[in-house]
């Protein structure tokens, strides 16, 4: 019975050693095999640093508004009798845009204006009799009231009717009109929008930590999404003397021409308030640059015996604009930064410089 469970022992040692000394030779020919596999080579785009002027400004979103702007509107109330413009007109100040109906007033004033001579010439006879001493002061003095008030009446109908012709107000270009011919139009009723738009106006706000960037002359720029690849020019002529309190921004204002009447007021606006550009800098596409959590780098190659490899150098980015991106760090000018090829890349890794980045896939290592 011993040597039979003695056997078996044997039995099942040389069993585990077999699968054990198995297992050692499979791992050993791995190891050797992947020893002598060629360092994979990866394919990469690179952009030589060169000294580069990074503008700088502060963004905002503004509004633009005209010169000057007003809903036309009637100071009295009466029939429309005549409209004297065209939809999106042009028109100077003083040009009469819509009649109402003044002839009852006109009539009124005909009456008064028929009586004047009359009253006139008894007013100026009392008071050649006066100095006669003909007649009595009081004659004089109520003769006078008489006309002075037959005058003011006049004067009186003549605003009035005058209000029943509404005008241009200064230079511009009308809207859409809002009255029709024999429409009764009320007090205040909207007739139609002017616009100056020979210079227009843009509003916006900057954070308070800004404020000390911003002055009175500075320039700036904008674009609008009608025309997003038109830049127009201007400059701050206006700040606000007080600090928003609940979102902490400053107002600004800005002037800007408009000869072509391409602006509208209304329009959003991406403005930008220039800077002073910094010089000399760094700066590199944002595909460029590893993001972690650890910190940024970015990979720069070197000549090491006729190979070409990476070395990794934490960089900070100091700024974005687009597709670039400002950075600062342990880097010199003529050195290549790589652009495109950096999921593969670790410090020393080898690689192969390519002219186009899409030929070679980022993932595909080439031996």
């Amino acid at each position: 019975m011993n040597k039979w469970i003695l056997g078996m022992l044997v039995i099942i040692v040389l069993a585990f050693g077999t699968v054990i000394g198995f297992n050692l030779f499979v791992n050993n020919k791995i190891k050797n095999t992947l020893a002598n596999l060629p360092e994979p080579v990866y394919p990469v785009t690179i952009e030589t640093l060169t000294p580069t002027v990074w503008p700088q400004n502060i963004s905002a979103i503004g509004f633009i508004e005209p010169n000057q702007g007003v809903n036309i509107s009637n100071e009295v109330a009466g029939i429309v009798t005549g409209i004297n413009f065209e939809n999106g007109q042009s028109v100077e100040k003083g040009t009469v845009l819509v009649n109402l109906d003044a002839s009852v007033q006109a009539a009124d004033l005909k009456a008064q204006q028929v009586q004047l001579p009359s009253v006139r010439d008894d007013y100026n006879r009392l008071v050649k009799l006066y100095k006669e001493r003909s007649v009595s002061e009081q004659s004089v003095e109520a003769a006078q009231s008489k006309y002075e008030a037959l005058l003011a009446s006049i004067e009186s109908l003549q605003a009035t009717i005058a209000l029943r012709e509404i005008k241009a107000p200064f230079n511009g270009l009308l809207g859409i009109r809002n009255v029709n011919l024999g429409q009764y139009a009320s007090v205040g009723s909207d007739i139609v929008r002017l616009d100056d738009l020979s210079v227009m106006r843009v509003r916006f706000s900057v954070p308070q930590s800004e404020l000390g960037k911003i002055s009175i002359g500075q320039p700036i720029s904008l674009t609008v999404e009608a025309y997003p690849d038109r830049a127009y020019e201007g400059k701050i002529n206006a700040i606000e003397p007080v600090v928003n309190a609940q979102t902490g921004l400053v107002a600004i204002q800005a002037e800007l021409p408009n000869e072509d009447r391409s602006l509208r007021g209304g329009m959003f606006a991406d403005v930008a308030v220039a800077l002073t550009d910094l010089d000399k800098q760094f700066v590199v596409p944002q595909t460029a640059i590893v993001f972690a959590l650890y910190g940024n780098s970015v990979y720069v190659t070197e000549k090491k015996d006729d190979e070409t490899r990476v070395k990794q150098v934490t960089v900070d980015v100091v700024a974005r604009n687009g597709n670039n991106a400002l950075i600062s760090g342990a880097l010199k000018f003529n050195e290549d930064v790589v652009t495109t090829g950096i999921l593969n890349l670790g410090n020393n890794t080898k690689v192969k410089i390519v002219p186009n980045p899409i030929s070679v896939p980022d993932s595909m290592p080439q031996l």
